[in-house]
């Protein structure tokens, strides 16, 4: 599709939708710091799926089932990788030893910083893209290269703490290993110190950095449309911090998210570098992350289950009491 669809009143009617949807979320319901429960954020993940669905009903009656498939399609992309960063966002606040009270706080300041880096890199790249036809190449090459590099290195442990990022900003910032509070910095000694909360919005939005390289390519071998690249992105962001607490603790058990994550990427990548000699059908690309994210969860459930058999076995127990 090379016509664009978003109007000025379009796009500003959806950045105020943003930015009122924010201040509600940090004025209203999050005021005061709290641990977020598994039921509140089950609900919170509800609230902004809906709007999402509610959205992309509203493009498919408005423009068509041609962009409402678009839509769909990226917004479903970029929900299936978010995933990736969950695991990374794990480890992160275990490695910082930032405890559940506060990192929804991070979390937040986060998505803020997700949403100025995003409109700049899809503004970019759609204008590349436009200019130099070429660049689909590149970028179709490289997603089939981090699908591979992804498949690879999947049973790779990350360690945040030795992130090269890291040590450099602890070298220019001088920082405490002490929590205070929910604040980023604090004073000590008459000094500015940053505390271990601003060391993990720094990793997490170097998180994001990354994830932002592989995912907006991925949703431009979807539509070009500037509009349906920026606003399945931010829908995608806006319900990751509540997706993060509904499925932080869970995401251990979904053993081939790697493989699928790989599999949609390595996928995607074809087809922006086959562009010009095969012409995938939107529908047909939801078909295939579809049935690629189903047949992964597919399999981690009988994988759990049998894992869960054999634990339960008389062999089983022989063995765990045999190790304690």
């Amino acid at each position: 599709m090379t016509e664009t669809i978003g109007s000025p009143w379009l796009w500003g009617g959806f950045i105020v939708f943003i930015f009122a949807m924010l201040a509600l979320d940090l004025g209203v319901f999050h005021r005061k710091t709290h641990a977020v429960r598994f039921t509140e954020a089950l609900a919170w993940s509800g609230v902004w799926v809906s709007l999402a669905l509610l959205f992309n009903a509203g493009l498919w009656a408005r423009y068509g089932s041609q962009v409402g498939v678009e839509f769909l399609t990226g917004y479903l992309i970029e929900k299936s990788l978010s995933l990736d960063n969950i695991f990374l966002f794990v480890v992160i606040f275990g490695a910082l030893g930032i405890p559940a009270l506060y990192q929804h706080r991070v979390l937040f300041w986060g998505v803020i910083g997700a949403l100025l880096l995003r409109a700049a890199m899809i503004f970019a790249g759609a204008a590349l893209l436009e200019r130099f036809h070429f660049l689909i190449y590149v970028f179709g090459g490289l997603l089939v290269l981090t699908g591979v590099k992804m498949y690879v290195q999947r049973g790779k442990a990350e360690r945040p703490e030795d992130s090269p990022l890291l040590k450099l900003v602890r070298r220019f910032v001088p920082a405490t290993q002490k929590l205070e509070g929910d604040r980023f910095f604090t004073l000590e000694h008459g000094r500015r110190l940053a505390t271990p909360l601003f060391l993990a919005l720094v990793l997490v939005e170097a998180a994001d950095v990354v994830f932002a390289v592989d995912s907006i390519p991925a949703i431009f071998a979807i539509t070009r449309d500037p509009f349906l690249v920026f606003t399945s992105n931010i829908f995608a962001i806006l319900g990751l911090r509540s997706l993060f607490f509904l499925v932080a603790g869970l995401v251990e058990r979904f053993a081939y998210l790697k493989v699928a994550l790989s599999a949609i990427l390595i996928f995607v990548g074809f087809k922006m570098v086959l562009v010009d000699l095969v012409k995938v059908p939107a529908l047909a690309s939801l078909a295939v992350i579809v049935s690629i994210l189903g047949t992964a969860v597919f399999f981690s459930w009988r994988r759990n289950r049998a894992v869960a058999a054999a634990a339960s076995s008389p062999a089983g127990v022989q063995e765990e009491r045999a190790s304690v």
